[in-house]
């Protein structure tokens, strides 16, 4: 059985984990690329990543998103359109789910495709969960970093970028 210091030890060590190093930003950020399966979030430009982040998705997160509440993160290009500085989660980015071929299929199935997917930080009022929430997925279809990243990525991503969402 693991002591309690122990424990502290090994969390305060999680929490300093750094996103992954890249140089410092050149260029503007023109393209925003997920890996689902590795939980990654890289900020684009020219082709290359120039910056990185560990990312928690919706609670079931194999798959594309096909209705309302199934808590998926969809799959597929979207752009990012408008932003939320007042959100429930810190702030957020709108992601532009769904988009006719979502809301087409969601139709075949005689459900609601939702919409609302953001990429946010932290539920207001719990910042200082940020780094053990990146550890679980546990959004409603949405893409959850840290508020310290979130804040980041606020200044760096403009409104119509594209971001690629892939499983």
């Amino acid at each position: 059985m693991f002591q309690l210091p122990v424990i502290i030890s090994i969390t305060l060590s999680l929490a300093s984990l750094p996103s992954a190093s890249y140089p410092a930003v050149e260029g503007r950020v023109d393209m925003v690329r997920v890996q689902k399966s590795e939980r990654r979030m890289q900020l684009m430009s020219g082709g290359k990543p120039i910056k990185e982040y560990r990312i928690a998705l919706g609670a079931q997160p194999a798959g594309h998103k096909r209705w309302q509440g199934d808590e998926r993160t969809p799959e597929g290009r979207y752009v990012l359109d408008w932003r939320n500085p007042n959100s429930i989660a810190h702030k957020s980015i709108h992601i532009s789910y769904p988009n006719a071929e979502d809301m087409a299929a969601a139709k075949s199935m005689g459900v609601p495709p939702g919409g609302a997917i953001m990429i946010h930080g932290a539920a207001n009022g719990y910042g200082w969960w940020g780094w053990v929430l990146q550890l679980i997925d546990w959004t409603d279809g949405c893409i959850a970093v840290t508020n310290r990243e979130m804040d980041e990525i606020w200044t760096l991503v403009q409104d119509g970028t594209p971001i690629e969402i892939n499983p």
